[in-house]
């Protein structure tokens, strides 16, 4: 018997979902997938195993589970596992799972265990080697994250007091319990907006977490509301939905969103119209010639996150692709904030535009030894609160590009602006987002914070108000 446990990334969303089972009874299970599946069937088959259990440690805010999608696809082979603690309601055919639930995979064994406070539901989940007593290691879901623990105020103000007490127990009764060798195997790294501060590292021990996890190390409850409270990031506008989607249950598409090719024409007429598109070139690409009206968040796996901050989930989104063959891989990120309606693409991309004679628009890039000698030009930070806090190009004005469009009229259309962030890509999000809202002296900064700091410019630091 090998046990076999393979932890795998859904970059930009830095979620993490797992598989894990015993090749030699050739069954396993997958905890927490994205809506992609492929990877997981494709894994299982590598190993001789058949996936027959599919479990969710909660019901996700910041991606689309592909709980369901993954049980479809093996046609009734696998049944998907959720947690019916904490009043858990749900829209869809599930196997309940409760406090102390055991499920055995060959020489594998998972307990459940409750955990409440990122969610009311949620559960983790114990792992064991045969009938030993003692775990080896822990699925924590969002729960319990390296250096950092489940953000409690994803559900509103009025269960946010409730659900941070629930987490306080949750980590002191649950996870500070265990023994120091148990590994910890969260549902999220680095990146995520589900706790505060999460560390880069994708696994870690309960001993390390007693020695340097600041809120794990919390002994006081009021001690750890207020800890909570003051290190919170902003909530993502797409986590509201999600929660809704994915405890109603994602729609099943049984491959990628669907999305035709247009003709320039049609492109032309359809933005005109003031269909929502989309532009996911690098951003000197874009800089150099868009259609108007473009919102340009280039095709890295950070696309998914900012396409759940910004585009509209009601209207349908229109690409235009660095090369069409990029299409499918734009797909899966844009699938896994829940976007699923597509109007087209622009076949044969800015290149088929451009020799159709059609305009483009274009925002200057400015280097940041421009910006220093620059005149009358306002930096705009577009970071996150604690980027700007910890230092920003001296007399800078700072608007979190999460929360832009809603500051935009606190903004003078005519003045002129270089949009930074830490190395452009965000900026250049930013840039286009003015530039679709009217304003008329745009400038992107290439490597941004990254490059001014590294040019040696002197620098600010001051509290965020």
């Amino acid at each position: 018997m090998t046990m076999r446990f393979e932890q795998i990334l859904a970059d930009g969303v830095a979620e993490c979902s797992y598989l894990l089972g015993d090749d030699a009874a050739h069954v396993c299970a997958v905890i927490d997938p994205r809506p992609d599946v492929d990877i997981y069937i494709e894994t299982a088959r590598r190993f001789g195993m058949a996936i027959t259990h599919v479990f969710e440690t909660h019901i996700h805010a910041d991606f689309l589970s592909g709980a369901r999608e993954l049980v479809d696809r093996l046609g009734g082979q696998a049944k998907l596992y959720v947690s019916r603690e904490g009043g858990a309601e749900y829209g869809f055919d599930h196997e309940p799972v409760r406090d102390g639930d055991e499920f055995t995979f060959g020489e594998m064994r998972m307990q459940a265990r409750f955990t409440p406070g990122h969610t009311p539901e949620h559960m983790a989940y114990m792992l064991y080697d045969g009938d030993k007593d003692t775990p080896w290691g822990v699925l924590s879901g969002d729960a319990f994250f390296v250096d950092s623990v489940g953000r409690p105020d994803l559900l509103g103000d009025d269960q946010t007091e409730e659900l941070t007490e629930r987490l306080f127990h949750t980590v002191r009764d649950v996870f500070m319990a265990l023994p120091d060798d148990v590994i910890i195997y969260p549902c999220h790294g680095a990146g995520s907006a589900c706790g505060p501060d999460i560390g880069d590292r994708m696994s870690s021990t309960i001993g390390y977490e007693r020695r340097f996890n600041r809120f794990a190390q919390i002994e006081d409850l009021d001690a750890f509301k207020d800890k909570m409270l003051n290190d919170a990031p902003p909530v993502p506008t797409h986590y509201p939905r999600m929660k809704d989607v994915n405890s109603s249950g994602p729609e099943v598409l049984r491959n990628l969103p669907r999305i035709p090719p247009l003709n320039v024409d049609d492109f032309e007429r359809l933005s005109q119209e003031g269909a929502q598109l989309l532009d996911v070139r690098d951003m000197m690409a874009f800089g150099g010639g868009y259609i108007d009206g473009s919102l340009n968040i280039g095709a890295r796996p950070e696309l998914s996150v900012w396409a759940g901050w910004l585009l509209d989930p009601e209207a349908p989104i229109y690409l235009v692709l660095e090369q069409d063959a990029d299409v499918d891989n734009v797909l899966r990120l844009l699938w896994r904030t829940g976007f699923t309606d597509f109007g087209g693409y622009l076949a044969g991309g800015i290149g088929a535009w451009r020799e159709a004679g059609k305009p483009l628009k274009q925002i200057p890039q400015m280097s940041v030894h421009e910006l220093n000698d620059a005149q009358n030009v306002t930096p705009l930070d577009v970071r996150k609160p604690e980027e700007w806090t910890a230092g920003h190009i001296p007399n800078a004005t700072h608007a979190f590009l999460g929360e832009l469009r809603d500051k935009l009229d606190g903004l003078d259309k005519t003045a002129a602006y270089a949009t930074y962030c830490a190395s452009g890509f965000r900026a250049s999000i930013a840039s286009s987002l003015l530039a679709a809202h009217g304003f008329t002296n745009i400038r992107n900064v290439p490597g941004s914070w990254k490059a001014w700091t590294a040019a040696g410019y002197s620098t600010e630091q001051e509290t965020e108000e």
